[in-house]
This record gives C-alpha cells, structure tokens and sequence, in this order.
C-alpha cells in the first residue's frame, strides 16, 4: 500500500481517536479515560505483536529502540490526559484538535530541524507559518 494512503488511514484514525476523547471528556474522569484508551492501544498492539511473531516475522529490537519507544509512549500518555482534560473544560472539537495536532505538527518540525537536523524547503516553512496563523485564528475567543 502506497505511504500516502497509510498516511491518510492513520489521519483517519486520529480524526477518530480525538473526535472519541472529546466525546468521553464529559462522561469520565481524565485519568480513567487515558486508562482506558491506552489499555485498548495495548490490547491492540499486542494482538498485532502476537500475529506476527506467530507468522514468524523477525523482530529485531535494539535498546535504543525501545528507549525511543518508551519515550513516545510518555508523550502520547501525558498528551491524552491532557486532551481529556481540555475538552472537559468545555472547547469544542473543531477547535481544540486543530490547535492540539497543529501544534504537535508545528513542535515536531522544530524538534526535527533542531535536533535530527532536517532541512525544511521554503514551501514547508511557510505550510508551518500557515499553521501558526490558523492556530492564532482558532484559538481567539476560547
């Protein structure tokens, strides 16, 4: 399968996992809907784990690996507290996930310029200068 159209499933997903946080933020405590979530993730990458070590697909793990992974795994665990607790205080979703997945957008492409030093074209800065405006403009008012 082509990567765009990866890319465009995983958008879709994530278009499910934020528009499903703002849904449950008023139904349950933060703390107990990122339980909840990340035990689901975990049943869920562990089932994909099983099925492919049962294939026999090699599995090379190396400790630097698993240190970046576990470090991603605290970022997207304090980020779903904290999108939970967002959306229990009222802001809508057309406007919270833009601001929140903007913003992830435009601090990794910092991080990806500052420390792995990629190199942006003049066409990607301004994508990201247009990112910081429709911030700013979604998140007047609220």
């Amino acid at each position: 399968m082509p990567w765009l159209v990866l890319a465009l499933l995983t958008a879709l997903c994530l278009a499910f996992y934020n528009f499903f946080i703002k849904q449950a933020a008023d139904q349950v405590p933060a703390a107990v809907g990122a339980v909840v979530l990340q035990l689901v993730a975990a049943a869920l990458g562990a089932l994909w784990l099983l099925k492919l070590k049962l294939q026999g697909q090699p599995l090379p793990v190396t400790s630097k690996g698993l240190w970046l992974a576990a470090l991603a795994g605290l970022g997207v665990g304090l980020a779903e507290i904290l999108t939970f607790v967002v959306f229990s205080r009222g802001v809508p979703s057309a406007v919270g996930t833009p601001v929140i997945v903007g913003g992830s957008v435009l601090l990794t492409a910092v991080l990806g310029v500052v420390v792995a030093r990629e190199v942006l074209t003049l066409g990607q800065v301004l994508g990201l200068l247009l990112i910081v405006g429709g911030i700013a403009l979604l998140a007047r008012g609220h």
